[in-house]
């Protein structure tokens, strides 16, 4: 699998998100995966919030939260079923601006993928709407997809079975998410200017309908979720 970063100039709040795609990529092959920082894909929109003082700002991580928790060092809330810190709200690279995420990304994802298809005349092709997330317990960021279209984001190795031919019961692999982590990494996080990834021969599936809820675990049945109770129990 290759993961090119593309360097771009800086780009402007309500530019031609297409556009601006298309000025980097003079063709793109079969089986590709183009990705996108949500970043460029949110000030597209006029995503962007002037920052007044620390009330407003709270009033807008409530308002962009489906769940808001404030605690010693951030807000942490989940919104579209992932939890993140400040619901995706952005400082960095923002030149004095708040910066939201993209209004839905799956749909913008759907929508450009079609555009690419016919602009470059390709079939398989996947699109990926990207940002960097926490992970608990762990130090640095690492990739979130937010958005995708053009390709399976699971894999399932369920009713498969493994070296010693014993059957998967519920082994999967979170592919938009690895894909994205891969893409973050080579996008960087401070002055890279690289906010597009062309992703190619990667070990996916391609496919033209794809569900988004296809990523999500109900709270009620995340695995993790009886750690995390026990944890405050037993912590001051």
């Amino acid at each position: 699998m290759i993961i090119k970063p593309i360097k771009t100039r800086i780009f402007e709040e309500k530019e031609n998100l297409l556009s601006f795609v298309t000025s980097y990529f003079k063709k793109i092959p079969e089986k590709s995966v183009v990705v996108i920082t949500s970043k460029i894909v949110a000030l597209s929109e006029g995503r962007t919030a002037e920052i007044e003082n620390e009330k407003t700002k709270e009033e807008l991580i409530r308002r962009e939260s489906d769940l808001a928790l404030r605690t010693e060092h951030v807000w942490l809330t989940i919104k579209d079923g992932v939890v993140m810190a400040s619901a995706g709200i952005d400082e960095s690279n923002a030149d004095g601006k708040l910066i939201l995420l993209p209004r839905n990304s799956f749909k913008t994802a759907v929508d450009l993928r079609k555009k690419l298809q016919k602009k470059y005349k390709v079939k398989n092709l996947g699109v990926l709407i990207v940002d960097s997330r926490t992970m608990p317990l762990r130090a640095g960021v690492v990739g979130s997809a937010l958005g995708y279209a053009g390709f399976r984001g699971i894999k399932e190795y369920a009713g498969s079975r493994d070296l010693f031919g014993r059957k998967f019961k519920f082994s999967r692999t979170n592919v938009a998410d690895g894909l994205a982590t891969g893409a973050v990494l080579t996008m960087g996080e401070g002055r890279e200017r690289q906010p597009l990834v062309l992703i190619t021969g990667a070990p996916i599936k391609f496919s033209d309908r794809i569900s988004r809820a296809e990523l999500k675990i109900d709270i009620k049945n995340d695995m993790y979720r009886p750690l995390f109770v026990r944890f405050c129990k037993t912590k001051p």
